[in-house]
């Protein structure tokens, strides 16, 4: 699998920081600006970037990422792993508490993960078979999807056991390469069970109701706006954390991000493309792969959308490349199928994007795509249809993609566009989880480097699965996937399953996300990783 390094990243200088509310120099504080919000740090129910980012800074799972971005142990002093390599004996760090006073046992990460499966919550299916394979994870999986209630009976062969409280063993099912991998993202984080149960419905909802075992401490976090965080001097590693605060300014307009760049009040701000042609020649520009995946999720249900040459026509109508080098200009490409480029590479060494190549139904022809919609119509005996298309306007660049595809697809002769504009959280919670939606603008960041992080959202029953699409070729191929032992075999399912759905067009890949910054010269260690977590804070470090 391939490694993907770290990207160090910078910061401002002098004066005080707006926000700090503390009076801290400035070399002491670090602070970091995003268009979006923190949803909340609940590792049964988190999904999202900005969420993963905050949790990152002040919970630390069993492994995690040194300064290059290299895994490593983090909670875990060291692990074996059986000659089988279905069997992890993880060694919990004598020195690894939480901020209460309270060691990290074992039994933490036993308690998080049942809690996840118990709370059927977002990350849970990645206990199973399209995850971590931990044994007995499926079973209960099928319980859930069975809308069977869960009792502590069902938990008597799950595969996480603590030996003792300092010794965690987990079984597998299957050997699955990117493991230890897993064990860096969120839902598999641990949680102290009597704080959790302390808290109740109100456990990470506040600052007051989250418990740190990581490199910062929450002290206080105001949806919408900010969040701020101290230096955790208890912290297993706390040597290596170089700065006192962490600032993050939430829902930050660029414009606003970028003002505050340039004012000295701020030493990250992410800007869009509208500002990418003022800032480009700045010494403070970067551009680098973001690691999202932004497509169409297109509703089966929707009788003229079932139609093949009604999606193959929409697919071929958006001229990717114009979208991404004209409009976005953030460093965004063109997508070429629904595994990104850069995620993962087979034995030899080659991109999966490479093996799979170019799908054609990601080719701009408006002439073909017009044959196509009329062909279509003709199937449907109709001469127009009429889709609505669902967007969040606080997710950038959502809006610009909907904007763009609203103009490109209303040049089909006969294709009405209806644009419904609403937030991030309705369109998944709400119209999207209630398969209220004809086309919706999404997005899938990874959470491990292997192309089933993509693939798994086109299996049945996956909870992302908004659009109920299913292909009893596709599951066969994904059951073949989730069992090969292989690699190579596993390669080919792999690019075999992402042809069917190309092929049936579930979802239209548009463009894999670029991002443009302003960062300070003045700050190393900031490690951005287009997979898993977005950044770590841990090794950040600025000077005088």
């Amino acid at each position: 699998m391939k490694k993907l390094k770290a990207l160090i990243v910078m910061c401002l200088a002098t004066a005080m920081l707006v926000g700090c509310g503390s009076g801290t120099a400035a070399s002491d504080t670090y602070v970091f600006s995003s268009e979006l919000d923190i949803k909340n740090l609940d590792s049964s129910d988190a999904d999202d970037g900005m969420s993963f980012n905050a949790m990152h800074a002040c919970i630390d799972g069993l492994m995690g990422l040194d300064e290059e971005g290299n895994i490593t142990e983090a909670i875990a002093e060291s692990y074996e792993v059986s000659d089988d390599q279905m069997t992890y004996t993880f060694h919990i760090r004598d020195n690894a508490n939480w901020a209460n006073g309270t060691p990290v046992t074992a039994n933490d990460f036993v308690y998080a993960w049942q809690r996840i499966l118990k709370n059927n919550g977002n990350y849970a299916y990645m206990l199973g078979s399209d995850g971590a394979s931990i044994k007995g994870a499926d079973e209960i999986l099928a319980k859930m999807g069975n809308k069977t209630e869960l009792t502590d009976a069902d938990f008597a062969n799950f595969g996480a056991t603590a030996k003792d409280d300092k010794t965690l063993v987990v079984e597998l099912t299957k050997p699955v390469s990117y493991f230890t991998e897993l064990m860096t993202f969120p839902c598999y984080y641990p949680i102290n069970q009597e704080f959790c149960e302390e808290k109740g419905d109100q456990y990470a909802k506040s600052a007051a109701n989250v418990l740190s075992n990581g490199a910062f401490i929450m002290k206080d976090w105001q949806p919408g706006k900010q969040a701020t965080f101290e230096k955790n001097e208890d912290y297993w590693n706390a040597d290596a954390v170089k700065i006192s605060n962490l600032v993050m300014n939430l829902v930050q307009d660029p414009q606003t991000a970028a003002t505050s760049f340039k004012n000295g009040e701020t030493d990250f701000a992410p800007i869009n493309s509208e500002l990418v042609d003022q800032y480009k020649n700045d010494d403070s520009y970067v551009s680098f792969n973001e690691g999202y995946l932004f497509y169409l999720e297109i509703n089966e249900k929707n009788t003229d959308l079932a139609n093949i040459k009604i999606r193959q026509a929409i697919s071929k109508a958006i001229d990717r490349e114009d979208l991404a080098n004209n409009v976005l200009k953030d460093g965004s490409k063109a997508a070429a199928g629904f595994v990104p480029r850069e995620l993962s590479v087979s034995s030899e060494g080659t991109d999966f994007r490479d093996d799979a190549g170019d799908y054609d139904v990601t080719k701009y022809n408006l002439e073909e795509a017009q044959k196509l919609f009329a062909e279509g119509l003709s199937e449907l005996g109709k001469d127009s249809i009429t889709v609505r298309l669902t967007y969040g306007t606080d997710e950038s660049p959502m809006d610009q993609m909907a904007e763009y595809l609203q103009n490109a697809l209303t040049k089909l002769n006969g294709l009405n566009i209806e644009m419904v504009a609403t937030t991030k959280q309705d369109r998944i919670y709400n119209k999207m989880a209630n398969g209220d939606f004809d086309i919706a603008c999404t997005r899938w960041g990874p959470d491990y480097g292997d192309p089933t992080t993509y693939l798994n959202l086109c299996l049945d029953g996956n909870a992302n699965n908004y659009g109920k699409y299913y292909s009893e070729e596709y599951e066969n191929i994904m059951s073949k996937v989730r069992t090969e032992a292989n690699a190579d075999t596993r390669w080919q399912y792999m690019i075999d399953a992402e042809k069917v759905i190309m092929t049936d067009l579930p979802d239209i890949p548009v463009f894999e996300k670029g991002t443009s910054a302003l960062e300070n010269k003045k700050v190393t260690g900031l490690v951005h990783r287009p997979v898993g977590v977005p950044y770590t804070f841990t090794y950040v470090e600025k000077a005088e």
